[in-house]
């Protein structure tokens, strides 16, 4: 009998039993605490190897350590050996068959040993022999069973000719074993262990792999292990066995090979030997040809796999149902004549469900492996038609990576199986491109240019004798028409940067050729406006893909761009600048009777050299671009425009002289006829296009000028067009907006500053007064100016520098608040219009309105308005929860980070105005308001409310604050008499109550003792209705303490003490009365209060028992120093 006891440090003693013990502290997980793989502890031996087997182990590691042999700590244990590297194991290992064929039996055992310590096992291993495998009485011995009294597991199997028993502690399961510690240690030991086993069978592929012993004990071994239910077993032993499994498949390649080419020598040799007798050399070759060895590694494969695979792939653990799958695409590509069928091509199908993402990732990257090979096709037909529609609905995947290599998949497929797909899959997988996911759409735009744009190429091919450069046209044209073809079927007519963006990277070729597709667009006959458009669009988003790169508002998961592809990007820029600062003055003139969205090309223009030639073609770009703005009243051309405008009068540009010049012209001109124009009819197209360029203008003159004649236009009569009030409302936004944004450059005196609050109280005032005005959009379009105005003051008012002249200070007036909050009452809160609105138009509304209540918290956040008009909004928190709940919330952060007390307050505030308003609605007895609210949701807002603070020693004040203002509001002020005998807002403390859970253990008795000080001088009759309110919130403060709610204690049998029963109390609350503060009390007080609640505690909670364990955080409470309740 062998017995072997993990350990790290410990030396090799042999019984006269012949049994190996080891002893130690350490358990054969000793490499958990070891960050450098060179430091090793000495070892006497190796661990069942005898001491004659010793030497050659040491040798054999000082050989194959190299520098490492020098040192004096050398590692003799094959667990150890894992620490050493790859070199380092075939040493050792080729020294372990060494001794493998002097004693096998010890040798094996160091081996069982190895995986043993490998799971992080801290136990005992026992063996004895077994003399026949079907010996009824050992196979009922076969156990795994737990001896509670002991603390002890056990496991006994066979692994023939050894029964192996593993005694291990019960709490194994929960420790982390070395496969899957965190960090680089756990990701290094799983690399290190499989090459072990690879090395392992490579080096005894030749020798004793055959000898029908070593390999049997050893796959017997790892069988009954990942059988086991310890997960620690299970997961190290069905790696090593699935990998164990790869390396035979490596065996079985290496003995076909050999096979083949004895196949070859034979027949060579039967050449020769043709019409004579066989000769010893012939008959010599003829008996290499033998599949005996290549069997038995396959009858071994194969009981790897219904022993292993087929009980472990469907495990509960997901790492090892990833490795099944994974090594099971490895066996399939490597060894494609046993393992590539429908028998195991199934488990892959089946696993393409499972619910980890990791998991259905594993299947798809061994699928690819195999579509990927020509040679295996063929034997996949099945496979394609059972599953393909799962591969399909895999780029649906909510797993983002899973998504991607699907398509990747289904990529490879249309490239090698042309009958797979069917046309209504290529039309359901090319609209990928639009996907949020950069990934996803860049693999779908190579699907579709792949498919779609290349075969329109082959099937247009160019007559013979055309030169290359007209062919080139011709194949650029027939792809261009393939692709509007497919952008008009899509009917997705917004989105043309996000196709650009997903055909970007494999179809650049035809994006980046500008020549080719302005030439299109210059030729005569013109495509037709609704394709010139589509081809202007398409130009102008790769003009900006080229010069900014793929950054795209809504797509996600873009990599960051290296430095050869921002070489690249520099290189395109100054090809298209180059192209375009020539090509556009034409193309404006030809397509902007159309379409002018190419004004917006020259805003990717990068620093250029400017000589006299280009300063020319500025000047005509710049005319051309005045006679497209007076010609468009359209929002996006002239904003198109107002950017081009923008970017060539930058400072870095070479001609922004010649450029500003050209726009200053353009808007002193409107600024001219804008202001004889007041007294005459009004062109709305004129004041959008002023309202735009302003956008972009730089100067002060202007800007003031502009704000003279915008404000008279406000002040004319409120019958002027409903478009023309809406473009002066904005371009009075935008004038302060600028005003108060250059404040540090343009405020040079005090009079400046002064006239600059004289413009901010007319804006106001001018805004209010549009608040009032019967159209619903001009009161948004004030209600959004007025908003953005004062939060842009406020901003600057923290931000300019204290040593210059900055804005002054101004606070809106009382009537313009409650003018802005009654906008929110009527305009946000409501119910949504389900008559005759689309989805698309509710949800258009609901974004209207959300982008309302983001403006309007924050001129709260900002200061500008008093915290105390959040009340309002957070009254709407859990009606409108769904529309309105991420800004609501985000607003009571914000605040609470400003002042928490004043916060506290705001939410008190909303509770006590919700209340207040209930209980007028229930005692008028009317119809109900909309804005009132049920009693039990104003309690679940008051306990979402108290979900928000976290930390209950961080926001201590605030909620002692938060009950002392609820006892407050239901008992001040209140006289009892025979008609009333209880306060009319005592229901009130039962929404109290949601916050009790939040007070520490002083904190309760100071508001206990604070509630009763109000209860004192009031007769309270427990049997009546009205009081329950109070008996509720008594116990939700007394309960709490107990870990139970107001609920459970209230039902309970313990009836709490009522002191304002006792004279005693009346006696003692007159001493009280002078102070509340708990930490001010002196000795005597505190005993004299102790003794008020000595009766209800003793009620309330049980005495401690002698010796019992304290609660940690029960007694950093205690020792808090109390608050005061008193103000």
């Amino acid at each position: 009998m062998y017995v072997w006891i993990p350990s790290e440090n410990s030396g090799v003693e042999t019984n006269s039993a012949g049994a190996v013990n080891h002893s130690g502290d350490e358990s054969g997980n000793e490499n958990r605490q070891k960050s450098v793989r060179g430091r090793k502890r000495p070892r006497e031996g190796s661990e069942n190897v005898k001491r004659s087997h010793a030497r050659a182990s040491r040798a054999g590691v000082s050989r194959a350590g190299g520098s490492r042999g020098k040192q004096s700590h050398v590692a003799v244990t094959l667990f150890e050996v894992v620490t050493m590297g790859k070199s380092a194991m075939q040493a050792v290992v080729d020294d372990w068959i060494e001794a493998y064929v002097m004693d096998r039996d010890s040798a094996l055992l160091d081996l069982i040993s190895f995986f043993i310590q490998c799971s992080g096992c801290k136990g005992v291993v026992t063996a004895e022999m077994c003399q026949s495998k079907e010996d009824s009485d050992v196979m009922s011995k076969m156990v795994e069973q737990l001896d509670e009294g002991a603390g002890l597991q056990y496991k006994k199997f066979l692994a023939f000719p050894w029964i192996l028993t593993v005694t291990w502690p019960m709490d194994t399961d929960s420790v982390e074993y070395p496969l899957i510690q965190s960090g680089p240690y756990g990701r290094w030991f799983h690399s290190e262990f499989c090459d072990f086993v690879s090395v392992l069978v490579s080096q005894c592929q030749y020798s004793v792999i055959f000898d029908g012993y070593l390999m049997n004990a050893l796959i017997s071994l790892l069988t009954e292990l990942s059988n086991s239910y310890i997960r620690a077993f299970r997961h190290t032993c069905t790696l090593a066995a699935v990998k164990l499994l790869s390396s035979l498949v490596g065996v079985a390649l290496s003995l076909s090979v050999g096979i083949e080419n004895s196949q070859k020598l034979s027949e060579v040799e039967k050449t020769k030997t043709s019409g004579q007798q066989g000769t010893p050399r012939l008959e010599k070759i003829q008996k290499k040809v033998t599949e005996e060895k290549r069997s038995e590694i396959e009858s071994m494969m194969d009981t790897i796999f219904k022993g292993v695979f087929l009980k472990r792939y469907r495990d509960v653990l997901p790492e090892i149902r990833s490795m099944c799958m994974e090594e099971l695409g490895v066996w399939m590509k490597l060894y494609s004549s046993a393992f590539l069928n429908d028998s195991y091509l199934k488990y892959m199908g089946w696993m393409m469900y499972d619910k980890i993402p990791d998991v259905r990732l594993k299947c798809v990257l061994g699928l690819q492996g195999l579509y990927g090979d020509p040679l295996l096709l063929p034997k996949l037909d099945l496979f394609s038609s059972r599953f393909k529609d799962r591969m399909i609905s895999m780029t649906l995947d909510k797993d983002n990576e899973v998504a991607v290599q699907a398509m990747k998949l289904l990529v490879l497929i249309s490239k090698t199986c042309d009958d797979v797909l069917s046309s209504e899959d290529y039309k359901q997988l090319f609209q990928f491109v639009y996907s949020s996911q950069r990934p996803l759409a860049a693999t779908a735009g190579e699907l579709l240019y792949s498919r779609l744009l290349n075969s329109s190429v082959s099937g247009s091919d160019a007559q013979d004798g055309v030169n290359e450069k007209d062919a080139h046209k011709q194949e650029t044209i027939a792809r261009l028409k393939a692709l509007l073809q497919f952008y008009h079927e899509s009917e997705l007519h917004k989105h043309v940067v996000y196709l650009v963006d997903s055909l970007w990277d494999c179809g650049g070729d035809l994006l980046k050729d500008w020549p080719t597709l302005t030439s299109i667009l210059l030729q005569e006959p013109s495509p037709q406006n609704t394709e010139q458009a589509v081809v202007v669009e398409i130009l102008v988003a790769s003009v900006r893909q080229a010069s900014e790169g793929p950054a795209l508002v809504g797509r996600s998961g873009g990599k960051k761009v290296s430095g050869t592809e921002k070489k690249t990007q520099i290189d395109d820029s100054t090809k298209l600048t180059e192209h375009f600062i020539v090509v556009l003055p034409k193309l404006l003139s030809k397509v902007s009777t159309h379409d002018c969205h190419c004004c917006r090309l020259s805003s990717a223009f990068p620093v250029q050299c400017c000589s006299p030639p280009l300063l020319q073609v500025v000047s005509d770009l710049t005319a051309e671009m005045r006679a497209v703005v007076e010609l468009h009243s359209g929002p996006a051309v002239l904003e198109a425009a107002a950017r081009s405008y923008l970017s060539l009068c930058g400072e870095e540009m070479a001609w922004h002289a010649s450029a500003r010049a050209a726009r200053d012209a353009l808007v002193q001109s409107w600024v001219d006829r804008l202001t004889a124009l007041l007294g005459d009819a009004l062109k709305v197209g004129f004041i959008c296009s002023v309202h735009l360029i302003f956008t972009h203008m730089t100067n002060e003159l202007r800007v003031d000028s502009v704000w003279c004649c915008f404000s008279s236009l406000a002040s004319v009569s409120p019958s002027l067009c409903l478009q023309i009030i809406l473009e002066v409302l904005q371009c009075l936004c935008y004038s302060m907006l600028w005003s108060l944004n250059t404040s540090g450059e343009t405020l040079t005196s005090r009079e400046k500053a002064v006239a600059q609050r004289v413009q901010l109280s007319m804006f106001c005032e001018k805004s209010y007064r549009c608040l009032s005005h019967a159209n619903h959009s001009v009161r948004e379009q004030a209600f959004l100016g007025v908003c953005d105005v004062l939060t842009a003051h406020s901003y600057q008012l923290h931000v300019w520098d204290p040593e210059s002249y900055g804005p002054l200070l101004y606070t809106p007036n009382p009537k313009l608040q409650r003018a802005l909050l009654t906008f929110i009452f009527v305009h946000i809160f409501v119910g949504p219009d389900s008559d005759g609105q689309s989805r698309v138009e509710k949800l258009e509304d609901l974004h209207k309105r959300r982008n309302l209540l983001a403006a309007f918290c924050k001129l709260i956040v900002h200061g500008v308005l008093e915290m105390s008009m959040a009340a309002g909004v957070f009254k709407y928190y859990m009606k409108y929860y769904n529309d309105f709940g991420d800004i609501i919330k985000e607003t009571l952060y914000r605040t609470r980070q400003m002042d928490k007390i004043e916060s506290a307050q705001t939410l008190v505030l909303c509770l006590q105005q919700l209340f207040a308003l209930l209980k007028q609605e229930q005692e008028s007895g009317g119809r109900a308001h909309p804005g009132v609210q049920t009693f039990t949701s104003i309690k679940e807002l008051a306990r979402r409310f108290s979900l928000t603070f976290g930390d209950p020693f961080k926001f201590r004040e605030s909620i002692v604050m938060i009950h002392r203002n609820g006892i407050e509001f239901v008992f001040q002020g209140f006289v009892q008499t025979p008609d009333v005998s209880s306060p009319p807002y005592l229901s009130y403390l039962t929404i109290l109550s949601e916050f009790s859970s939040k007070l520490l253990r002083p904190d309760k008795k100071a508001v206990y003792s604070y509630l009763q000080k109000h209860t004192a001088e009031h007769i309270i009759n427990l049997r009546e209705e009205c009081w329950q309110p109070l008996i509720y919130y008594r116990a939700s403060l007394l309960a709490v303490a107990e870990g139970e709610d107001a609920v459970s204690y209230v039902s309970s049998d313990r009836r709490p003490y009522l002191p304002n029963r006792s004279p005693y109390y009346k006696q003692n609350s007159l001493v009280e009365g002078t102070s509340l503060s708990l930490s001010a009390l002196s000795t005597q007080e505190k005993k004299t209060e102790l003794d008020v609640f000595s009766a209800a505690e003793l009620n309330a909670k049980p005495a401690r028992p002698e010796g019992a364990v304290h609660n940690v955080s029960e007694e950093v409470e205690d020792d808090l120093e109390e608050i005061d309740l008193e103000v």
